[in-house]
């Protein structure tokens, strides 16, 4: 029983839900005006619930692969029941309608096509080149979107949803060399594997060098001061980095990346303070 318990926990990757719930929440506050604090916890626990149901549904659907990726996983070690899995994804997902509901129809259009997104993703794109990695780029870049139509001002987050959108294609791209052999064992046609691995790599980086180029419109539009643009300097240095460890490491460099998207996160918080202040 504890082991199931644990195995469900484990299903919703809690670090990415509280992650995801954040960067909703930093687009709120970017977007919005003070005070919104109801729609901005509303938005928060819509995607914390929506990713930790598609990521059990991607376990799911996963199970042959991890049996060879990652063996650790609960439905593979047998913690989880694979119709365990889909049972308590649709009871997360449930929540996520339940929170949303009552969001702008922008937002809850929005919330609408990302969990559509989330439930199809494995089935239907994981596998083709490309573009299961422009559909997870996307459910990040909208994070921020979604949080912002929360509060009824997304335009003024499209720059952030961007620069987290190009900076996360390259990350999964990185993420598919990693896992070329289970993806080929199974039959999957993924980026590396259909234009080879260091192919692959070269155009998460292009899709980076784009992603580098639009973060300091923030600042050249006045939108947001000096103290954004000093830490978002930052986060581009840290994923560029990433993108040239990725031809020797891409497990190391996958992780590296994240860390480049929270300081780009926190570059908008930052230049917002300022703004108010």
């Amino acid at each position: 029983m504890r082991d199931t318990i644990r195995g469900i926990v484990e299903l919703a990757r809690l670090g990415n839900c509280v992650a995801a719930g954040v960067l909703t929440a930093t687009g709120a506050f970017v977007a919005g005006p003070g005070g919104a604090v109801l729609p901005t916890a509303l938005a928060a626990v819509t995607t914390a619930f929506a990713v930790a149901a598609g990521n059990a549904i991607n376990d799911y659907f996963d199970r042959e692969i991890d049996a060879v990726n990652r063996p650790d996983r609960p439905i593979p070690r047998g913690a989880v029941s694979p119709r365990g899995a889909l049972a308590t994804a649709t009871a997360w997902f449930a929540v996520a309608v339940a929170a949303a509901v009552s969001l702008p129809p922008l937002a809850i259009g929005i919330a609408a096509v990302n969990l559509v997104a989330l439930v199809t993703y494995t089935s239907l794109f994981k596998g083709t080149p490309g573009l299961g990695n422009a559909l997870v780029a996307y459910l990040v870049g909208s994070t921020f979107l979604f949080g912002g139509a929360a509060v009824g001002s997304p335009r003024a987050v499209l720059v952030l949803a961007a620069l987290a959108g190009l900076s996360t294609f390259t990350r999964e791209v990185i993420k598919d060399v990693e896992d070329v052999a289970g993806d080929r064992e199974e039959g999957l046609s993924t980026l590396p594997i259909a234009v080879g691995e260091r192919r692959a790599l070269w155009i998460g980086a292009a899709a980076l060098v784009v992603a580098v180029a639009v973060s300091p419109l923030p600042y050249l539009s006045g939108t947001l001061g000096a103290a954004y643009l000093a830490v978002v300097a930052v986060a581009d240095a840290v994923m560029l980095y990433a993108a040239y460890e990725s031809f020797a490491d891409p497990a190391a460099a996958q992780r590296r990346f994240k860390y480049g998207t929270f300081l780009a996160a926190a570059a908008f918080v930052a230049g917002r303070v300022v703004v108010v202040a």
